[in-house]
């Protein structure tokens, strides 16, 4: 949809909010202690965590994704721990993680242009 790396990190932000469920994704878990609360803790548990490969404690889970190692309540997807590893994309989690003040603007300014650009073909048309 032509964001640039800071736009796709700051919209990635949206994981603070919700969890996966098994039966509608095949991830399970929640990303954060807060899924209600619009924050940047999804940022500061990815970058201040250890993250191993598995299901959190207690689930099973149909898709590849990642526990925090310490108390295996929270996951992260994939592509979550890819803003982790490329190094344009993590400056970002690093500046979030620091600076919910600057997450909660950009974020605003990613989400307002991704409204603006609406959707189109999310689904097959038979």
């Amino acid at each position: 949809m032509g964001f640039n790396d800071q736009e796709i990190v700051a919209l990635s932000g949206a994981h603070a909010l919700g969890r996966c469920h098994a039966d509608a994704s095949g991830f399970v878990g929640p990303w954060t202690p807060t899924p209600t609360t619009f924050n940047n803790l999804y940022f500061k548990l990815l970058k201040n965590s250890d993250w191993e490969e598995g299901c959190i404690k207690g689930e099973t889970c149909k898709n590849p994704q990642y526990r925090d190692a310490a108390s295996q309540q929270f996951m992260m997807l994939p592509t979550d721990i890819a803003l982790l590893k490329d190094p344009s994309f993590k400056k970002y989690v690093d500046l979030y993680a620091d600076d919910q003040k600057v997450f909660f603007q950009d974020f605003s300014k990613a989400f307002s242009t991704l409204l603006e650009l609406g959707t189109k073909d999310l689904y097959a048309v038979a």
